[in-house]
């Protein structure tokens, strides 16, 4: 039996919430590929949704539920979630929300439920103002972010932790990456123009637009050719910052899925370039959207830490390291995030970006430079790792950012969610000195 899209969103939900997978694995799944190409906008804004204002349908379904439902019935606890998240942030009217749901009910199988889930979705409409009102009381509920990343987020951010969460909280918008060896970004602008596709230009970066409506990218023109590709503005600054020169020996340390890779093959030509991921599923996808753009790299599987199991003993002369991190600062494309991260992980997570800095500072040529990059808005992995690392190693130099974009901080630069459009990003150069 094929489910709705409301029964598929309620399984999704319970993979993500109690199966910790992240929402793009769940999303990947074959009970997801079989619900109708007309329900698949439906399903994805239900699954986002649902997730993004997790805390929040939390604090009102605890209300609700006279007591947790037992474990094997996850699945409508989801499929409540799913009902909560119709009735608080979409259009679709109230009665319609409420039978659609209870219809879902029968597609899990588990048709001894509709009561219940009629019951509790008609009391919710009932009692809103008080339910909602009771709920907000709790930070975590009022803004939608767990406890332990709402308290980093004040301490680091005083000025300006709430519109960070409410920029988290937001849609982000689709953008583009203009492959500048084929047009330039004010031609393709006119080409999405004529396609009836409005796009504006971010300023600062000279291959970035920003669609005013995302869409399929079958109707982006020259999509298929390498003409464009989708990648946030933020993420577009690493091919500018680190300005590679025709002939360099280049390493893109945790290059998948290969965005930056590709962005900087496309901004300087005959790179001799290396493309390095621990994963090989994920380093597969590097080389499918290096196809696409039709240019090459080498590839490696490797752990970039571990110099032994891939390095040639040949200095690169710039280096990428886009660092596995907590991700913070793309949560509004990614609101499993605040799901399924921990407060444990920032640690573990600073351990491994120093171990990766560490390691690849020895393969970088005197006079070379390093661009360290996360899409964290914690000190801790961005400005906080990087003056570490300078204390220990003295032939390290911060070079100087300058740009419209982000803010200056005491090491390197910081973007916060929403600025100018941008995702929440950090990046600081490094420069190799010369040893007397």
């Amino acid at each position: 039996m094929l489910l709705s899209a409301r029964a598929t969103a309620a399984r999704v939900l319970q993979h993500v919430i109690y199966g910790g997978d992240s929402l793009t694995e769940a999303l990947q799944q074959p009970l997801v590929q079989a619900v109708a190409a007309t329900e698949q906008p439906l399903l994805r804004d239900l699954c986002f949704g649902s997730l993004r204002w997790h805390e929040r349908l939390s604090a009102v379904l605890t209300q609700l539920l006279a007591k947790p439902l037992k474990p094997a019935d996850k699945d409508l606890e989801c499929l409540l979630r799913v009902g909560l998240y119709q009735l608080l942030y979409q259009r679709t009217p109230d009665h319609a929300a409420v039978n659609e749901t209870v219809k879902a009910v029968k597609k899990l199988g588990k048709g001894w439920a509709e009561k219940l889930v009629n019951g509790v979705l008609r009391r919710f409409l009932r009692e809103r103002e008080a339910l909602l009102s009771a709920a907000d009381q709790q930070e975590t509920a009022l803004y939608a972010f767990p406890a332990w990343l709402l308290a980093r987020v004040q301490v680091a951010w005083p000025a300006d932790w709430q519109a960070i969460l409410q920029a988290s909280n937001t849609h982000a918008a689709m953008t583009l990456r203009v492959n500048q060896r084929q047009s330039t970004a004010l031609d393709y602008q006119a080409q999405l123009a004529a396609q009836g596709l409005a796009a504006d230009t971010v300023a600062g970066v000279a291959s970035a637009l920003s669609l005013h409506k995302a869409v399929g990218v079958e109707l982006l023109p020259g999509f298929a050719q390498g003409v464009v590709s989708v990648q946030d503005a933020a993420a577009q600054l690493a091919a500018f910052l680190l300005d590679c020169q025709p002939g360099m020996r280049v390493l893109d340390a945790c290059a998948a899925p290969g965005g930056k890779t590709g962005h900087l093959l496309e901004h300087t030509a005959e790179l001799q370039l290396t493309a390095l991921d621990s994963s090989a599923s994920r380093l597969l996808r590097v080389t499918e959207n290096l196809q696409r753009l039709q240019l090459c790299a080498h590839s490696i599987v490797a752990d970039a830490g571990e110099l032994a199991s891939w390095w040639d003993g040949q200095a690169f002369e710039r280096i990428l390291l886009d660092a596995p991190c907590s991700a913070t600062g793309v949560i509004r494309r990614h609101p499993d995030i605040k799901v399924l991260r921990r407060d444990a992980d920032i640690g573990v997570l600073q351990q491994e970006q120093a171990r990766l800095l560490r390691a690849l500072w020895q393969t970088l040529k005197p006079g070379g430079r390093l661009l360290y990059a996360t899409c964290s808005i914690l000190p801790e992995e961005n400005s906080q790792q990087v003056a570490a690392f300078v204390a220990e190693y003295p032939d390290a130099q911060v070079l100087p950012l300058m740009g419209l974009w982000g803010r200056d901080m005491d090491f390197g630069r910081q973007i916060l969610p929403g600025e100018m459009g941008m995702d929440g990003f950090y990046y600081a150069l490094l420069r190799k000195q010369h040893q007397e």
